[in-house]
């Protein structure tokens, strides 16, 4: 590159288009260039320091200079940089993640399919639902049921999946069988007077009439994340997830557990299914299983779904899935290593010591005008912004809130993001106290800001 390219680099990207970002605003100001990382903090071209309240995209469980992850690439691009596992091939890293996977993951998914991000991951799981009832000789018995506010991804199918408006507008999405059943947050959803135990019944209920209207004949599978990712990071009631399970056990559904975010740790156990004792057909992982080091996700399935997929691919004499890049080796090896470091550094034990920290600094924000309630589990939570706390009413998207004090609290150095109408924080899984402290501190800094801001426009 030239000196002159060198230069003008940043014009150039200034003109792409960044996903969920405000285009109008970005064309006059540029996007904010992160150049590298250590430990849990970015800097930016100009040097700056910001404290990665997010993780990137909820995934450097690790933080941005994990030698060993390096090593552990490096390594393996000095031996085999690339390989398949079509033809019935496969290479040394590939099985021993599978193995590893499979060995830790909740009882009865004994078999993975790799892919290269989470909405891979999802779309095959739709596929293979498909494919198991084919198998099973159920053709009628297809339909997917979703949430509304979860997020599953931006493929067709995992796009469909995802009961978020603003990915369905002018994608022509969702895709015919796709439906969406509550979204379990008792903020936003409980009716007045309503108790938590009596908004969980109502919304299972809500699912059964649902699968009853519909046809359990045609209804296939139950997709949901442990805890809303960027849906809002929602929480659901105590036993939402075992009237759920009763529920799709009684009408022979599946049920397939969206760990993307929630995996490896990040609710303080090593799979949300753990924190909230899910027992699923299919579950998918990405984002923290390489520390976000290397792009890899899968699916694992049970030997029910494995064997019947066998016996239907024998009928056409192959099995017609895969993905050049699947398991790479390169990305293979990381991921191995990443699960290696979880395990013997503890990550989930630490996640526990910190945890209560971040929790109890976030709820002395709780007064805080602006906020309306602070939520979450393990290293994952969101502080809900309100311009009314009594009443629970969020600020007009218009006046852009949420984005005003995400880039606020960027000018004191921590990143977070707003998603709906919170602001969500999920730091590294190596997060210590006095990062925590870092984080609230600019947070609170911002909120104070915002409010004054909020006054000065008359928002509130």
């Amino acid at each position: 590159m030239s000196n002159i390219e060198s230069a003008n680099w940043h014009k150039d990207i200034a003109h792409l288009v960044h996903p969920y970002s405000n285009l109008d605003a970005h064309a006059t100001r540029g996007p904010t260039v992160i150049t590298r990382g250590e430990g849990c903090y970015v800097y930016d071209e100009h040097g700056k320091r910001y404290l990665e309240g997010l993780s990137g995209l909820w995934c450097a469980s690790l933080g941005f200079s994990e030698k060993r992850l390096v090593k552990a690439a490096t390594d393996q691009l000095n031996v085999l940089p690339y390989y398949h596992l079509f033809n019935h091939r496969s290479h040394p890293p590939g099985i021993a993640l599978a193995e590893a996977l499979t060995a830790m993951a909740p009882a009865g998914l004994n078999h993975v399919l790799f892919a290269n991000s989470g909405s891979e991951a999802n779309d095959a799981a739709v596929k293979l639902v498909w494919y198991y009832n084919n198998a099973l000789g159920r053709p009628q018995k297809k339909k997917i049921i979703s949430r509304l506010q979860g997020y599953h991804g931006v493929t067709v199918a995992s796009g469909s999946l995802t009961g978020l408006k603003h990915v369905h507008l002018d994608f022509d999405l969702p895709i015919a069988g796709i439906l969406h059943t509550d979204c379990p947050s008792h903020y936003h959803f409980g009716q007045p007077g309503e108790s938590e135990a009596a908004f969980m019944e109502r919304l299972a209920n809500n699912l059964e009439q649902l699968i009853l209207k519909e046809g359990p004949e045609t209804v296939a599978a139950f997709i949901a994340e442990p805890i809303h990712g960027s849906g809002g990071v929602i929480v659901p009631p105590a036993g939402y997830f075992e009237r759920v399970q009763a529920i799709l056990k009684k009408h022979d559904i599946l049920f397939i557990v969206d760990e993307v975010i929630c995996g490896f740790g990040r609710t303080g156990n090593m799979f949300g299914c753990d924190s909230f004792q899910l027992k699923p057909d299919m579950m998918t992982v990405a984002k923290g299983l390489s520390a976000a080091y290397q792009p890899i996700s899968g699916l694992l399935l049970t030997d029910a779904i494995h064997d019947a997929m066998k016996v239907e691919s024998r009928k056409h004499g192959v099995f017609a899935h895969g993905l050049t890049y699947a398991a790479h080796p390169v990305a293979a090896a990381v991921a191995l290593e990443t699960l290696n470091i979880y395990r013997e550094r503890d990550i989930v034990g630490h996640v526990r010591e910190v945890s209560p920290h971040l929790f109890a600094r976030l709820r002395e924000l709780e007064g805080h005008p602006l906020v309306g309630q602070v939520r979450g589990m393990g290293l994952l939570a969101a502080v809900e912004i309100t311009a009314d706390k009594a009443g629970k009413k969020p600020f007009p998207p218009a006046a852009g809130m949420g984005a005003w004090i995400q880039a606020r609290a960027m000018e004191y150095g921590v990143i977070v993001r707003a998603i709906t109408s919170c602001i969500a924080l999920c730091p590294p899984l190596i997060v210590e106290r006095s990062h925590i402290d870092e984080l609230v501190d600019g947070l609170a800094r911002a909120l104070d800001d915002a409010l004054v801001h909020a006054r000065q426009n008359k928002l509130i």
